[in-house]
């Protein structure tokens, strides 16, 4: 089995489906420790006039002391809606947009407590409408310790992968000897990223997927993994 795993993340970038779309099972690392300024409650979108961030604010209070799964949305301020009308925006005239925007007014018009039900309730969309086939899991709902490098061995060994890819970064902190005397193989994302057709202007690389989505249709997964080596 062919095993990948990432944070909960906000509307993610293409290279997080060419993950997930080159494995069997994907784990959603949901009780690790949260990080501001990352990609857990954030992502850009193209506008006519650049790229801007969409965020989603989190309550604070000992915020850095807790687990993705612990934290809540700060749903005083208006995020949602400022996040639909911004995405309505600046895609209403995107080729695919009629195809997907009732599928982003029916997340919106949800209640969101925790931002990692959010970002996984967004996963599971985006699998779909990209017809990307894997079993999930929580790491959450597993009961396997450690950190980094061994949290990630450990994990293969319960779910018996022969095979583990990491992100771009993984190579920073992999200890790859420890898998391979465990008879792992470990691959390590070098994502190339794909331009495609977009809206406003000079093409914008590293943006949600939404921006693909809205723009390319059933053709996007296709352009997500086009020339790529994993």
């Amino acid at each position: 089995m062919i095993l990948t795993g990432h944070q909960p993340t906000y509307l993610p970038w293409l290279g997080l489906f060419n993950k997930i779309s080159n494995s069997d099972c994907f784990v959603l690392f949901d009780n690790v420790q949260y990080l501001p300024k990352e990609w857990m409650n954030r992502n850009k979108i193209k506008t006519p006039n650049g790229e801007i961030f969409l965020n989603v604010p989190v309550l604070k209070k000992s915020f850095l002391k807790k687990k993705i799964y612990d934290i809540k949305i700060n749903n005083n301020l208006d995020w949602k809606r400022k996040h639909l009308k911004s995405i309505k925006l600046n895609y209403s005239k995107a080729k695919f947009y009629n195809h997907y925007i009732e599928y982003f007014e029916e997340v919106y018009s949800k209640e969101w407590i925790y931002l990692s039900d959010l970002n996984y309730h967004m996963l599971k969309l985006f699998l779909k409408l990209l017809n990307i086939n894997v079993k999930l899991l929580k790491l959450s709902d597993l009961e396997i310790k450690g950190k980094k490098s061994e949290l990630v061995l450990n994990l293969c060994l319960k779910l018996n992968a022969k095979k583990f890819i990491f992100g771009q970064q993984g190579s920073n902190y992999a200890d790859i000897i420890s898998f391979k005397k465990k008879q792992i193989k470990t691959i390590f994302q070098n994502y190339n990223h794909p331009s495609y057709h977009q809206l406003h202007g000079k093409f914008v690389s590293n943006l949600s997927i939404i921006d693909l989505l809205f723009n390319c249709g059933n053709k996007s997964l296709e352009i997500i993994n086009y020339k790529q080596n994993i």
